[in-house]
């Protein structure tokens, strides 16, 4: 090993540049607290916690790098850890706990980087009575063209929202008898209805007035996202149509014999299986309207694995199935809609295992 590699070595193992890294990450705690007033909690994440560094940005296309983020300090901190624990630590017996101590920080670490790459969190909203085989990304959209004339089954386009948000944009399919241009998208705007002409000539955009709104950070006040489309077919102009995901219901259209309905939604992630929503409960402490327990009981359905069982699902009490952890959520309509929230996390255990090895670690090293 030569000397510049030997003190290489050296300083990325060294105690100080843990504590550099530890000093960083409770700046970057306090900064990532302070931007959820602008950015709300999911964007403060993404800027701060998720990102390699922190940028400023004094114009348009120019990003200048100003703060490390935490998947830089993440990675400087594991190669910190995994270079102390080789150079530093001599194999022996009686430094056993330690090594174990340094491996459960080690897979601590590993942890937050696979829940960051890999994990993905979704939502499904259910009625007593109904079954549902999708969650839904309430923060992607979905442009879904739905042909229903078909006689069997509907055939479901999605189109994603990074296409439907460029203005001028041309979207097309072998499969259509039309073209879709984007005229105008709008990241959030407010709709109501008018008396007089309307946005759009077509759909219940020919009845609505449209304000564009500021984009909003807050997370009880999302963004509603709209726009105006113009659809053409093989040979005549269907109109321009108003998409907004404040539009309840799609929207027909028909095209050569053929029904379409359009809709701007949140992305939806179908399932190999179906739930369906028997009860739910909304039970408060006697004499109060404080909330004691809410909870619901499904039915699952996955006629591939042969399973039909009830399940209840309530507070820290999850469904996990298939990979999938299904938490009561929120609730709404009166008691009759529960929304779960549906988490896919493949390194969810690594903080347990991690847990596990420096506690047994710290313990070996004490009875030593």
């Amino acid at each position: 090993m030569t000397p510049k590699l030997r003190k290489a070595l050296k300083t990325l193992g060294s105690m100080k540049l843990t504590i550099l890294c530890l000093s960083f990450l409770i700046v970057l705690v306090v900064l990532c607290t302070l931007d959820q007033v602008q950015l709300g909690t999911y964007g403060a994440v993404k800027r701060d916690i998720r990102s390699f560094f922190i940028f400023w940005t004094p114009h348009p296309g120019l990003k200048i790098p100003i703060f490390p983020g935490g998947a830089l300090i993440g990675l400087i901190l594991l190669l910190n850890l995994i270079i102390s624990h080789v150079t530093l630590l001599r194999a022996s017996p009686k430094k056993s706990g330690i090594w174990l101590t340094h491996l459960g920080l080690i897979v601590l670490v590993l942890g937050e980087f696979a829940t960051g790459m890999f994990s993905h969190e979704t939502h499904m909203a259910i009625e007593e009575g109904s079954s549902i085989n999708y969650t839904e990304d309430t923060r992607r959209l979905e442009l879904a063209i739905v042909e229903t004339s078909l006689p069997d089954y509907n055939e479901v386009y999605s189109v994603p929202q990074s296409a439907v948000s460029k203005n001028g944009t041309t979207i097309e399919h072998p499969a259509w008898p039309f073209t879709l241009a984007v005229q105008r998208y709008y990241p959030n705007a407010g709709l109501s209805m008018t008396q007089g002409a309307g946005v759009t000539n077509a759909g219940i955009g020919a009845k609505a007035a449209l304000e564009p709104l500021a984009e909003s950070a807050s997370d009880d006040n999302p963004n509603q996202p709209a726009g105006i489309i113009e659809i053409t077919g093989q040979n005549q102009m269907l109109g321009t149509w108003l998409i907004s995901t404040l539009i309840q219901e799609p929207q027909i259209f028909n095209v050569n014999g053929r029904t379409f309905t359009l809709a701007l939604r949140p992305a939806r992630h179908y399932l190999p299986f179906t739930i369906k929503l028997k009860d739910f409960r909304h039970d408060v402490y006697p004499g109060t309207d404080i909330p004691k327990n809410f909870s619901s009981l499904i039915k699952l359905l996955d006629p591939d694995h042969a399973q039909e069982r009830d399940v209840l699902i309530y507070m820290n009490h999850p469904l996990r199935y298939r990979g999938l952890s299904f938490y009561q959520s929120s609730f709404g309509k009166n008691d009759t809609l529960s929304i779960f929230q549906v988490v896919k996390n493949p390194g969810r255990w690594l903080p347990y295992i991690s847990f596990a090895m420096m506690t047994i670690g710290l313990i070996i090293q004490f009875l030593l």
